[in-house]
C-alpha cells in the first residue's frame, strides 16, 4: 500500500544564543515533534544509535542520547541505548568489542543516561525472524533486544554512504537493527567464503552449520556453496575472522532490502526519529576514518515518519554550499552538482530508498517542514 499523506517534520538550525545550547534545542525539538505523546510508562524503549567505529569522530556524541533517555525515564519508561554487531571484521563485530568501542567513544551509563545493550547478543547471532511481504525479503533477521522492545526511537547521524548514497533514519533502522545473518542478507547475493590464511581449523563453524556445508581438512575449513543456505551464522562464530561475506549485492537492491528490514522492524511498534545534519562525512560512521565534511552543519530534525525525515534531510543538504577540499568538491571539480550524494559516492542511487519505502507503506516523501527556535 502506498503512503500518500503529508507528514510533519520539525526542524531547528545549529545556531544558539547565550545561555542556550544545542542540547537544549534538541530537547525542545523532541518535545515540539511530539515525543511526549507516546505512553512509555514501564515500557522498554530501544534508543537506536551508532556508536561509531574506533577512530571515527563524526558519529553523534552521547550527549544527544542522554537528552532522549532522560525524557523517557522522566515519563516512567525504561530506555536503553542499542545497536547490533557488524558483519565485517572491525572493532564492533561482537558485543564485547562493540561495548569497548562505545566506551572509548564516550558512551557509558552516565554520558548516555541509560544502559547500553548490544541487541543481537554476544556474537551477533541472537535474532528473531520477522515475516515481511517484501519483493526481496521473506523474513527480516532483527536483533532480539530490539525486537523485544516496546518502542523504538532512532538517533541518526545524517551523512553519505558508499552503498546507499546517504545514511539516515531508514538505514539506521533497516541495516542497523539487523543481526549478522540479517546484514549478510542485505549486503550479499552470494554466500560466505573462507580465507585460508586466517583459518586455524578450530571447527567452531561446524557447530552452527545446520546444513553440513562446512568441512575441515588439513586444519582448514571450506564451505560447499551447493549445501550452504547463506545464513551467515558461521561468520559470527569464527574467532579469527576467517569467514566473510562477499558484499556483492547491487546498490539499488541493498536500498530496497534495507527498506523492507526497516518496515519489519517497526511493524506494530510506536516509533519516533531524530536526525542531526552535522559533520556530513562522505562515508558511513562504520569507517574508522571520516574525512572532511562535504557541506556545512545544517540542523536537527524530528518526525514520527522516518521516510519524510530522510527526505527533508536530503532536500536541506542538497541546498548547502560545498566545503572546499571535501570529497564532494574534488569529485565535482569545484562545481556544485545537482546531486551531492551521487557525486560524493558515484554508482549509488539513493532515490531507490524512497521509491520502495512508499511502495512498502513505510512513510511518505511528502512533508511539511515546521521550523522551531
Amino acid at each position: 500500500m502506498v503512503h500518500t499523506g503529508m507528514s510533519k517534520v520539525y526542524y531547528t538550525n545549529m545556531h544558539t544564543e547565550l545561555q542556550d545550547s544545542l542540547l537544549d534545542k534538541f530537547g525542545r525539538l523532541a518535545d515540539a515533534a511530539g515525543i511526549g505523546s507516546v505512553d512509555v510508562n514501564r515500557k522498554f524503549v530501544a534508543v537506536k544509535t551508532h556508536f561509531g567505529e574506533l577512530g571515527n569522530l563524526a558519529f553523534l556524541r552521547p550527549n544527544y542520547s542522554k537528552v532522549i533517555a532522560d525524557k523517557i525515564s522522566q515519563a516512567g519508561g525504561i530506555p536503553f541505548l542499542t545497536d547490533c554487531s557488524t558483519l565485517y571484521s572491525g572493532k564492533r563485530k561482537n558485543a564485547v568489542e562493540h561495548l569497548n568501542t562505545a566506551n572509548i567513544n564516550g558512551f557509558n551509563t552516565i554520558s548516555a543516561g541509560c544502559q547500553i545493550i548490544i541487541a543481537d547478543g554476544l556474537k551477533g547471532t541472537d535474532d528473531v525472524e520477522i515475516p515481511i511481504k517484501g519483493d526481496y525479503v521473506e523474513t527480516a533477521k532483527i536483533g532480539r533486544g530490539i525486537y523485544d522492545a516496546d518502542m523504538i526511537i532512532t538517533l541518526n547521524h545524517f551523512k553519505c554512504h558508499e552503498l546507499t548514497g546517504f545514511g539516515g533514519a531508514v538505514k539506521n533502522i533497516g541495516m542497523g537493527c539487523a543481526s549478522k545473518r540479517g546484514k549478510m542478507e542485505l549486503h550479499c547475493s552470494g554466500k560466505p567464503t573462507v580465507t585460508e590464511k586466517r583459518c586455524r581449523g578450530c571447527r567452531k563453524c561446524l557447530e552452527v552449520c545446520a546444513h553440513s556445508a562446512i568441512t575441515v581438512n588439513a586444519d582448514k575449513a571450506s564451505i560447499d556453496h551447493d549445501r550452504c543456505a547463506g545464513c551467515g551464522r558461521c561468520i559470527g562464530m569464527c574467532p579469527f575472522d576467517a569467514i566473510a561475506a562477499s558484499m556483492d549485492e547491487a546498490n539499488d537492491i541493498i536500498c530496497r532490502k534495507v527498506v523492507e528490514y526497516a518496515a519489519a522492524t517497526l511493524a506494530g511498534k510506536p516509533n519516533f526519529h531524530m536526525s542531526v545534519i552535522a559533520d556530513v562525512s562522505p562515508f558511513c560512521d562504520c569507517h574508522k576514518e571520516n574525512d572532511v565534511p562535504i557541506i556545512p552543519n545544517v540542523g536537527m530534525l524530528a518526525s514520527f515518519d522516518p521516510v519524510a525525515l530522510d527526505k527533508a534531510c536530503v532536500d536541506l543538504s542538497q541546498e548547502q554550499p560545498m566545503i572546499t577540499g571535501s570529497r564532494l568538491y574534488v569529485n565535482s571539480n569545484g562545481v556544485k552538482p545537482d546531486d551531492i550524494f551521487s557525486c560524493t559516492q558515484p554508482g549509488t542511487r539513493w532515490q531507490a530508498t524512497f521509491e520502495h519505502a512508499e511502495k512498502m507503506g513505510l512513510g511518505s516523501q511528502k512533508y511539511e517542514l515546521i521550523k522551531i527556535d
